[in-house]
């Protein structure tokens, strides 16, 4: 268990060191072109990468949503679940604060001012986005995250290729949502960079946890008794 703890710790910590420093830092400066594309690609790329790393360690969830859409799912333990999501709850922080750390070597630097990536709604949506279209949209994406997580690592699927699908998956899904709520789908990437926002973000990251878990458990659900063998 300790093994599998280090890799849900890691595997968060990767994610939103890279997803959340692609936003804080490339993206700050239009020369570069990477705009949103490239930070929904950077977000898929640290997916892809560390289930390729830890994946046969863990299971790379790399996400309280996708831990409990698993459960929802009946492809992970619950008993266990508590301990995943502490592990990614706290790589997700210690990942914020690296970014914070680092981004305070410039000067101005403002982690309140510049939102330092946190996801949100109404005044705080990237795209201007209402409350209930963000509460929309995280429990639709995270739903099908979790439908594409159960289908690419079904023992009927391809073999090796599942870590390419989530990636892809969560890619797409950052370039639908960023403009809408700068896209969360998982509660350990908000609270990383929430903690150190230190403001509106950490008042808005009940949505950000409620919605996705929502989604995740409905994804599962969805998977478990409507795309399942009656056999299995």
């Amino acid at each position: 268990m300790f093994k599998k703890l280090s890799a849900e710790f890691f595997g968060t910590f990767w994610l939103v060191f890279g997803g959340c420093g692609s936003a804080i830092f490339a993206a700050a400066f239009p020369q570069l072109g990477i705009g949103f594309a490239g930070v929904a690609l950077a977000f898929g790329l640290t997916v892809v990468t560390m289930a390729y790393a830890v994946g046969h360690i863990s299971g790379a969830h790399f996400n309280p949503a996708v831990t409990i859409g698993l459960v929802a799912g009946n492809r992970f333990p619950a008993k266990d679940a508590i301990y995943y999501i502490i592990a990614q709850v706290v790589g997700g922080i210690v990942a914020g604060l690296i970014l914070f750390l680092i981004a305070s070597g410039k000067a101005g630097f403002d982690a309140s001012a510049s939102g330092f990536a946190s996801n949100g709604y109404g005044d705080h949506s990237p795209g201007g986005y209402s409350m209930l279209a963000a509460i929309v949209a995280e429990i639709v994406l995270t739903a099908f995250f979790i439908i594409v997580i159960m289908g690419a690592t079904d023992k009927r699927a391809p073999a090796g290729f599942a870590p390419l699908a989530i990636g892809l998956a969560l890619t797409l899904i950052h370039l639908i949502c960023i403009p809408i709520t700068n896209t969360s789908v998982n509660p350990a990437r908000s609270t990383g960079v929430a903690i150190f926002q230190a403001g509106w973000a950490l008042k808005q990251l009940w949505l950000f946890w409620v919605m996705p878990l929502v989604g995740g458990a409905l994804g599962g659900l969805a998977f478990r008794y409507l795309l399942t063998p009656k056999e299995e």
